[in-house]
């Protein structure tokens, strides 16, 4: 069976403002996983045709998600698997465009109109935050928004 990883940055990345200070990913993640609050409910990833591809493999029991988190330094330490995730769990995709509307990127999941405060918080972020950290993403093409729960909106 094929395995997909997802990783959960310990950190937030050199380029954000708040570099180098928790992220507290893993616990929120967990949190969405047993239903508590302030939860990380999903992930989300540029290049939705190739999430698209995998997260049906996984929902078509053909693949599981492994969700893991760097030991140390990205990159320079071992991952830790945090979780194995299947189609049982409800894992799922859904496609984020943002449209600029007067100067604004309007978040649109699927054929409606998303709330940003939602979609950064439950993706483990304030809204703030959520916004740097993309910043240097080409928001002009879709974004996956990778669920680890049921959740969907």
């Amino acid at each position: 069976m094929k395995t997909y990883v997802i990783t959960l940055s310990k950190t937030f990345p050199a380029w954000h403002p708040r570099k180098g200070e928790p992220t507290e990913f893993l616990e929120k993640f967990l949190n969405g996983q047993t239903g508590k609050g302030n939860a990380k409910l999903h992930t989300i990833r540029a290049n939705y045709p190739l999430w698209e591809k995998r997260i049906r493999e996984v929902q078509n029991g053909k693949a599981v998600l492994s969700v893991r988190q760097w030991s140390g330094r990205p990159y320079a330490s071992k991952q830790v698997t945090v979780a194995t995730l299947s189609a049982t769990d409800g894992v799922g995709i859904q496609q984020l465009r943002l449209i600029n509307v007067y100067g604004c990127n309007r978040p649109v999941v699927g054929i409606g109109d998303a709330n940003f405060f939602g979609l950064s918080n439950n993706d483990g972020l304030s809204y703030q935050d959520w916004e740097a950290w993309f910043k240097n993403y080409d928001l002009t093409k879709p974004l996956a928004i990778i669920h680890f729960t049921p959740f969907r909106y």
